[in-house]
């Protein structure tokens, strides 16, 4: 028998349980919990640990669920420290949502998960820690946007650029444009780069990373783009970052831009030690000019983005890396978001494992089928079938209205029959594509007393345009509306600044008289610098003349007017931002919903009704939101308006992007129908009105792309303002002499009384030219018009008419013109001779005695 000691002295090999054997039947049968709770394609796609994996994950299939189940695995396999898993998210909210079931998974294990966050998170701190390798300190700055514009506009300044020709905000876009795609100031193909200030583009970009650089400062767009040229430029600190993460797990791969695609490309090839060919730009093939404007798709289809950076090579072994995502869903293509990442992830890793989540756990089967149904007809897609084990449910109902107005009032009656069968109205949701097509809903929910909320962003009167355009009008309409005066009188710059407004509110305060009588005062007196009081004085001019205007213009073209002359339509017009072409419509949006009131005063009265609806947070609501912001949620009653060609898909996507555009709205279409647990209701109108004109629309081609037998066609509930033209039906309408605001307020009243009293000719219809709608006997849309009101009396607009209480020869004391004596007396104001600024008109409450 061999002693120990004298035993051969060999490495004891790593040992495995035996397939099949003993030690792995007994170890299959302690099933992990977080296991037994997954379908047969989720626990594959957790327990596939090797190679890249890519999840296909539709809509409501958890994948929430297999992320963190994955992540658990990881750790209770101990393949992996939790300081060695990199798992990245798009949103916080989302890295939160996992962190806090992990949470409840592991208990504090996921505590030391620092690389679990979003990209820009996570490309942060990997900056900080090497900061100095890229020209900044430790303890840098994250500008945000407006910093980021502010530094923009000085550098536009020292080169002797028209920042009203050329916006600050535009190149701030086209600059996170150009970070989005990983390109550098010395990557930018001339051709962009001439797309700005006569081709100063990439001079200018160059000059603000220089100056970032100056005060230790970066953007968001820096922070990934600044891990990029790191990585490329120091192969041991990439190599450092391979090691660390042994495991790779993205969500939402189909949103990630070029940056992040690059950023996750370097990180998920094995190290390597062999020498790499000289830098290649991202998104340019070998040898090419970097000013030729190659596309990305050439340089990833040539491998090129690979081989350009240092520590890595195409020979280099993929590493443990899983992204989740659902290439239905990729809808933010306008944001930088590549579709083609998800697509040609098999070309990038070969090898990958493709997992496909089908089972539905939210929609019913028809739902399911008419989405599934829609999406296939995408070229551009890897495919997959969305089912449930759950019930049929309700088919998709589609229903056509006559106009907007209809389509508007159907779906609130549909909602108050929800309603009174309990349905919660936090269950229910209208998802919208553009949106100003919220206005119609949020004015007829307030008319029927139905609680809203808008996500995502403002009401559609509490958007900063719509406010501004509401306190032009209000200043029309009451002089006397001191904090409408305010919000516009420097609204578009007319270099009327926070001293003018303070010198108006000292002299409106001394005299106890409206902003709007102080200016009347001041530009009379030589208070303002010559063009400041220029600019004001033809600002009043303006309002006397369309207060004028008002009393013998309808209050629509009044309003048009007042955008018009005022210069504001022309600022937004001028605005080349991307949310600039939105504005403009909400502009023309807030014309058009003038048409259903008698007056200026009546449509003012019903916003501050609508403005005042505000409910608590916990009250039940009914959800508003365009399709974009819809991503992520569901809800059990989902009505979707406005299917109609040119709005949904949008034409302007069409124009711009062509059949990639038309790809991109049909995976919107298929995110709407998936927001819907229980019902999905479509719905679109023969007439809308879009960019200020009515117009005759056709049915959304998606709407031709639904199964028939998962769908029904139903008749709108809304009624027909129409009298029954068309075969449309009588209308329960048909007997109101107006779609305008029916409530009973005083000032409502006071308006129908004049109504009745109100003389002058009686047009029906539109009134837009001559309408081809035709009258009530025609069974034309019966809203009537008439003349405007004329208020007896005169309006004098004199100042104050009060008498001073200087007299002539006075010694008085200015604080800006110093001391002097009095002159002239002309009710409050003073002609005075200043000792050292000569004579000067000024008002009495500006002076005093000496």
């Amino acid at each position: 028998m061999t002693e120990p000691s004298h035993l051969p002295r060999h490495d004891v090999p790593e040992h495995q349980p035996l397939a099949g054997g003993i030690a792995a039947r007994a170890r299959a049968t302690a099933v992990p919990a977080y296991l037994t709770r997954l379908n047969p394609e989720q626990r594959e796609a957790v327990e596939t640990l090797d190679g890249p994996v890519l999840v296909l994950a539709g809509a409501g299939t958890g994948k929430t669920r297999v992320l963190t189940c994955r992540i658990a695995h990881i750790l209770s396999q101990g393949r992996a420290r939790p300081g060695e898993i990199l798992s990245v998210t798009f949103t916080n909210k989302a890295a939160r949502e996992m962190k806090h079931r992990l949470g409840e998974m592991l208990g504090q294990a996921v505590e030391g998960m620092p690389w679990l966050g979003t990209f820009h998170s996570i490309g942060g701190r990997i900056l900080r820690i090497h900061a100095e390798m890229v020209q900044l300190k430790s303890n840098f700055t994250v500008l945000d946007t407006d910093d980021q514009v502010r530094l923009l506009k000085q550098l536009l300044q020292a080169e002797g650029i028209d920042d009203k020709r050329w916006p600050a905000r535009m190149l701030a876009g086209q600059i996170d444009g150009w970070k989005n795609r990983g390109l550098g100031p010395s990557q930018v193909p001339s051709g962009e780069a001439a797309m700005f200030a006569n081709g100063k583009g990439g001079k200018l970009y160059a000059s603000y990373q220089e100056r970032l650089k100056i005060l230790n400062a970066a953007d968001f767009g820096d922070l990934l783009l600044e891990n990029i040229r790191l990585f490329r430029e120091h192969p041991d600190v990439l190599r450092q970052y391979q090691h660390r993460f042994k495991f790779i797990l993205v969500d939402e791969y189909q949103d990630t831009n070029v940056a992040q695609y690059l950023w996750l490309r370097l990180l998920a090839q094995a190290p390597s030690s062999k020498a790499a060919p000289s830098p290649v730009i991202p998104g340019l093939t070998e040898g090419q000019n970097p000013e030729s404007g190659g596309r990305e798709d050439s340089a990833r289809d040539s491998g090129s983005v690979l081989s350009a950076h240092p520590g890595m090579t195409m020979q280099s072994a993929p590493r443990n890396i899983c992204c989740v995502g659902d290439d239905d869903q990729s809808i933010y293509g306008w944001r930088g978001a590549e579709v083609d990442n998800i697509l040609r992830f098999e070309h990038d890793f070969p090898g990958a494992k493709v997992i496909r989540l089908e089972r539905n756990y939210r929609s019913t089967g028809h739902i399911l089928a008419a989405a599934s149904h829609l999406i296939a007809h995408n070229e551009g897609r890897l495919g997959k079938t969305l089912r449930t084990e759950d019930i049929d449910g309700e088919k998709v109902t589609v229903t056509g209205a006559w106009d907007s107005e209809e389509e508007a009032r159907a779906i609130g009656e549909e909602i108050e029959e929800l309603q009174r069968r309990k349905e919660n109205l936090n269950e229910i949701a209208i998802l919208v594509r553009a949106s100003f097509q919220m206005r119609e809903f949020e004015d007829r929910f307030v008319t029927l007393g139905l609680p809203y909320r808008v996500i995502g962003g403002p009401r559609f009167y509490e958007r900063a345009e719509i406010r501004d355009a509401l306190a032009y009008l209000r200043v029309v309409n009451s002089p006397a509306d001191d904090l409408a005066f305010e919000r516009i009188v420097n609204v578009p710059k007319r270099g009327l600044g926070d001293a003018t407004v303070q010198m108006l509110h000292d002299h409106a305060r001394k005299r106890r008289i409206p902003l709007y009588e102080a200016a009347r005062a001041v530009v009379e007196t030589d208070e303002l610098k010559p063009k400041a009081r220029s600019s004001l004085r033809d600002l009043l001019a303006s309002f006397d003349r369309w207060r004028a205007q008002a009393e013998v213009a309808s209050h629509t073209e009044l309003a048009e007017a007042v955008l018009d002359e005022s210069g504001y339509t022309d600022m937004w017009q001028k605005d080349r931002s991307a949310d600039a072409a939105g504005r403009l419509d909400n502009l023309k949006e807030l014309v058009r919903s003038m048409e259903e009131f008698e007056n200026l005063q009546g449509f003012l009265e019903h916003i501050s009704l609508v403005m005042d609806r505000d409910g608590g947070a916990e009250e039940e609501a009914v959800s508003l939101m365009t399709l974009h912001s819809a991503k992520g949620l569901e809800f059990d009653n989902v009505f979707l308006p406005g299917w109609e060609e040119g709005l949904f898909p949008s034409q302007r996507t069409l124009d711009e992007q062509g059949r990639a555009g038309l790809e991109e709205e049909r995976r919107l279409a298929h995110v709407g129908l998936t927001r819907a647990r229980r019902r999905a209701k479509l719905y679109f109108a023969t007439n809308r009105r879009i960019h200020g004109t009515w117009s005759t629309t056709i049915p959304s081609r998606f709407l031709d792309e639904l199964p028939a037998h998962n769908v029904e066609i139903t008749e709108s509930k809304g009624g027909s303002g129409w009298g029954g033209a068309g075969g449309y039906g009588a209308s329960r309408f048909d007997n109101l002499e107006s779609f305008g605001s029916s409530y009973a307020t005083p000032g409502w009243q006071r308006a129908q009384a004049n109504r009745a009293r109100g003389s002058g000719r009686q047009n029906y219809g539109f009134e837009e030219g001559q309408s081809s709608y035709g009258s009530r006997e025609q069974g034309g849309f019966a809203k009537p018009k008439r003349a405007p009101l004329v208020i007896e009396g005169e309006l004098i607009a004199k100042s104050t008419g009060t008498t001073s209480d200087f007299n002539l020869d006075d010694r008085v004391f200015h604080q800006k013109f110093g001391y002097g004596h009095v002159v002239k007396i002309d009710g409050n104001k003073l002609t005075i001779a200043f000792e050292k600024a000569g004579e000067k008109k000024v008002v009495d409450s500006f002076v005093e005695r000496a």
